[in-house]
């Protein structure tokens, strides 16, 4: 992340107003596991922020003509990646807007460098068992689709983590009201974005080069 100052034209402004015009037409990126509340807590912080939320799943899904589920069944994991990919890049070069990924979305290096380049990204950090929880709720996740569903979330979680952890911006998902995870997010963008004080990915964000 690009530390900037504080300019005469958003001192005095909300929060939310002065991280706006910080982002300077960047889009914001939710990253992180399925389950992790990428879409809820995408919803409400576009919606904090004045821009426009776009769910990179459902736009997959619009663009195929055919559920992920379905996509999966018909083409497999990698043509499923392949379109990830191309919806991404299209949705980041019609920007700024609040963008949920898919929970693979960043394993492609190309989809790291365009949220490096046209975004500010957010991990949505959530442990292997409120991902559980709230996965069973739904029967929709093909990588789910296993006999034990606890051990393919911790085996995602560690090869996914490394990479996760390379956003610009880490916010604890947990059961907690959504507004609460919200502020944290709109706290933690004001910081960093616009006092500077967020240091931990101090130039880029995702790197990818790893």
């Amino acid at each position: 992340m690009t530390s900037e100052t504080v300019s005469p034209t958003n001192v005095g402004a909300s929060p939310e107003t002065a991280i706006v015009a910080a982002l300077a037409g960047r889009s914001l990126a939710l990253v992180g596991m399925m389950g992790a509340g990428k879409s809820t807590i995408g919803r409400r912080l576009a919606a904090r922020l004045g821009m426009r939320f776009v769910d990179a799943d459902a736009e997959i899904e619009l663009a195929a003509g055919m559920s992920i589920p379905e996509i999966f069944e018909t083409h497999g994991e990698p043509h499923f990646r392949d379109g990830e990919a191309r919806v991404i890049a299209r949705l980041l070069n019609g920007g700024p807007i609040v963008l949920a990924t898919g929970g693979g979305a960043v394993l492609r290096e190309e989809t790291r460098a365009r949220l490096c380049e046209r975004a500010v990204s957010i991990w949505l950090k959530a442990d292997a068992e409120v991902i559980l929880r709230r996965v069973r709720r739904r029967a929709d996740r093909p990588l789910l689709q296993t006999g034990d569903a606890a051990a393919t979330i911790e085996r995602l979680i560690a090869e996914r983590e490394p990479i996760y952890q390379l956003a610009n911006i880490t916010v604890v998902s947990r059961d907690a009201p959504y507004e609460r995870i919200v502020d944290e997010c709109i706290g933690l963008l004001h910081l960093g974005l616009c006092r500077g004080e967020v240091t931990a990915k101090p130039d880029e964000g995702f790197n990818t080069t790893q």
